[in-house]
């Protein structure tokens, strides 16, 4: 505004619900507004006045009766929060007009009638609130300054104040809520206008239009005094909603930082750097307010919390955010082949990308391979939604996923792409082996690097596709040695593991058919541990963050990998030659040595048969975009369709097996057929004991 000093316009309001030190901690709704003009230049005042608002929720609380004075039918005959900001505004205006002034600014007790009533009633409401409510002075710091021995700031009040500078009380007939608190409010500023004070309003607060993006640094100093954490968020809300639900406070520059589980996806939470501990107070005391129907719990935070979620240390990461005022979408599902020049001409004239190549950030693994994500920057809000109007729209060959993201979520998902290995050294384990569910035989663990892990199938790939993939080198393959691995709908997940005969052979597969064609992709062949490939077959998960274990929600479910299994020198041929699971079970054979026996089906000599389709549960890598939609389960389950081990009565002499007595066995089966009945399960079981 051109001139600050010129006018002030004294402002009251009070809500339905709690008022006074607890305005707005309530989100009750505001049904008084006052205010009067004050012309600092010539000492003079306007009319005072004073209208009733709406509520859309008629309903007063008992506390608010008694305060305000006011009834429901009082309130029913006024007009809306809108209708009253316009006539504000008119009669402001046309008293303004009558003393020759252009400009003005707000004066309240206290900034929680703008911050924290007005400023989130008209977010809710969807109001466009004019100008003058984004800048205001706070009556209780301008007299801090006149008189810095009064008090804290935060410790003081209206009536104090008055009695400080002995300004006598109003009578009781002028009490009314709303008009007593305005002219005590004008009586103070003409007050200290005068002689001895003579002082002149310079403490300007503001409010932001909107959230400022930016980048944030791990050297960054973030004072924990100022950071929230949000928890209860919808899954699909942006920075901007967050920054909305604040509406009124002022978030620090890049201060939104969304939160990601270890898939990727938001978890409902979100770290909040305000621009200083007073904003972060204000922030403390929406707990549980309402975003949508939902209700957001607030909560203290650290800076160090914040600096883990939103700081980074890459440069190009660092250069890619310095655009400011740059809104940020998220792509997921490109080509590995893809280029800037594809994924420009894939958003189109109508959504260009800021700075044409310049605005596109592909993300990498740390060998520089692509992960078929990437971030765009866009100017506007426009371009913006003309590029997520492309949603699942197709590149290449496969459909692209299109998300709004922030600068904290650029960070954390490069963050965690570059510093985590895709497989980490397995944790040695002490614990005691108690093997329920048995591992198939042939997959005993160990540490050789004996395996190789195909990644980037075609999902149409089949078992004789991979013999054909790996041509001469079909021979080295152990029997029963190619695991197709499919996601937890029974689709192919893309990855395969194949047991060579020796940790040489491996290499040299690794070596020859890395990067080698299977129709029209490339495959990526990689050398791992029989450990490795065990760990994941049997349930475990292959992320960003290394190797989870399988899921046990009972103490006796251990992960059967840290067993020690039985080695194939200690089981019949018959069992080592197993053909497709499940396929004609027959019944169980009698023992054939001293050690456990085990459920098996005889072999059938078919070529094809000697490589097993092992259909595990897998959970895709790390990171699956923030609400993408999708039904998977983050927790694969044990496999339900594996041999059972089932421990025989030792006869006499008989050597003890080492593996621990187990009499029976609870097994978890998913992807059951909704119609499946007791009769079912017990004849897909058939040729094993069923308790």
């Amino acid at each position: 505004m051109a001139s600050h000093s010129d006018t002030l316009v004294v402002f009251f309001g009070a809500t339905a619900g709690a008022n006074g030190g607890k305005l707005g901690s309530d989100e009750r709704e505001i049904i008084l507004l006052v205010w009067q003009i004050v012309d600092l230049h010539e000492k003079k005042v306007g009319k005072l006045q004073r209208r009733l608002v709406k509520p859309d929720s008629l309903e007063l609380t008992d506390q608010s009766k008694e305060e305000t004075g006011l009834s429901v039918d009082e309130l029913y005959k006024a007009e809306p929060l809108d209708k009253v900001l316009q006539q504000f505004q008119q009669s402001v205006s046309a008293e303004l007009k009558a003393l020759g002034r252009s400009s003005y600014t707000l004066c309240v007790d206290g900034p929680l009638i703008i911050r924290q009533a007005l400023h989130p009633e008209a977010s809710r409401k969807n109001l466009v609130l004019p100008e003058c409510f984004y800048s205001f002075v706070d009556v209780r710091k301008e007299f801090h300054k006149c008189c810095p021995n009064a008090g804290q700031v935060q410790d003081l009040t209206l009536p104090y104040i008055l009695e400080y500078v002995c300004i006598p009380e109003l009578p009781l007939s002028e009490q009314v809520m709303g008009l007593k608190e305005v002219r005590c409010m004008v009586q103070l500023c003409l007050h200290i206008l005068a002689e001895p004070y003579n002082h002149k309003f310079s403490c300007f607060e503001a409010v932001k239009y909107k959230l400022e993006s930016g980048a944030c640094s791990k050297t960054e100093p973030v004072d924990s005094e100022t950071v929230i954490r949000a928890r209860g968020l919808p899954w699909q809300s942006s920075d901007q909603d967050i920054a909305r639900f604040f509406k009124g406070l002022n978030i620090a520059k890049g201060g939104v930082a969304l939160c990601l589980n270890a898939q990727g996806r938001r978890n409902g939470e979100a770290l909040v750097r305000f621009i200083n501990q007073e904003h972060r107070d204000l922030a403390l005391e929406r707990h549980k307010h309402h975003m949508g129907s939902r209700y957001i719990e607030v909560y203290k935070a650290t800076g160090e919390e914040f600096l883990k979620i939103a700081g980074g240390t890459s440069n190009e990461v660092a250069q890619f955010l310095s655009k400011e005022n740059q809104v940020i979408i998220r792509m997921r599902g490109l080509p590995f082949t893809a280029s800037p020049q594809d994924v420009l001409t894939f958003l189109g004239a109508d959504s260009p990308a800021t700075d044409a190549s310049d605005g596109l950030l592909f993300v990498k693994y740390p060998d520089g391979r692509p992960t078929g994500d990437a971030f765009v920057l866009f100017s506007c809000e426009e371009y913006a939604l003309n590029a997520l109007k492309k949603h699942k729209q197709i590149l290449g060959k496969r459909y692209i996923e299109l998300f709004r993201s922030t600068a904290a979520e650029v960070q954390q998902v490069l963050n965690r792409y570059m510093s985590t290995p895709l497989i980490s050294t397995l944790p040695s384990s002490s614990m005691v082996p108690m093997p329920v569910l048995a591992t198939p035989p042939y997959l005993a663990t160990g540490s050789t690097r004996d395996c190789v892990r195909l990644r980037g199938l075609p999902y149409t790939s089949a078992i004789e596709d991979i013999l054909e993939f790996m041509g001469e080198h079909t021979i080295d393959i152990k029997p029963h040695g190619v695991h197709m691995v499919l996601n937890q709908q029974g689709r192919p997940s893309g990855d395969a593991f194949i047991q060579m005969r020796s940790a040489d052979r491996a290499f040299m597969v690794a070596q020859k058919c890395h990067k080698k064609m299977m129709k029209d992709r490339y495959v990526e062949v990689f050398q791992c541990s029989t450990e490795e490939m065990s760990f994941v077959l049997m349930g475990g998960t292959l992320n960003r963050s290394g190797l989870s274990p399988p899921p046990c929600k009972l103490p006796c479910l251990a992960p059967p990998a840290y067993a020690a299994f039985p080695s194939p020198a200690m089981l019949s041929e018959a069992a080592l030659y197993q053909p497709p699971l499940l396929a004609t079970p027959r019944t169980p054979q009698p023992p054939l040595s001293p050690h456990p026996t085990l459920a098996y089906y005889p072999p059938q000599h078919h070529p094809a048969q000697l490589y097993m389709n092992m259909n595990m549960n897998y959970t895709a890598y790390y990171p699956s975009p923030p609400v993408s939609p999708s039904t998977m389960s983050y927790f694969a389950s044990p496999p339900g369709s594996v041999a059972l081990a089932a421990q025989q009565p030792h006869a006499q002499g008989h050597i003890a097996s080492p593996m621990m007595p187990q009499h029976s066995a609870l097994v978890r089966m998913q992807g059951l057929p909704y119609n499946a009945g007791v009769k079912d399960i017990l004849s897909f079981f058939q040729g094993f004991q069923v308790e």
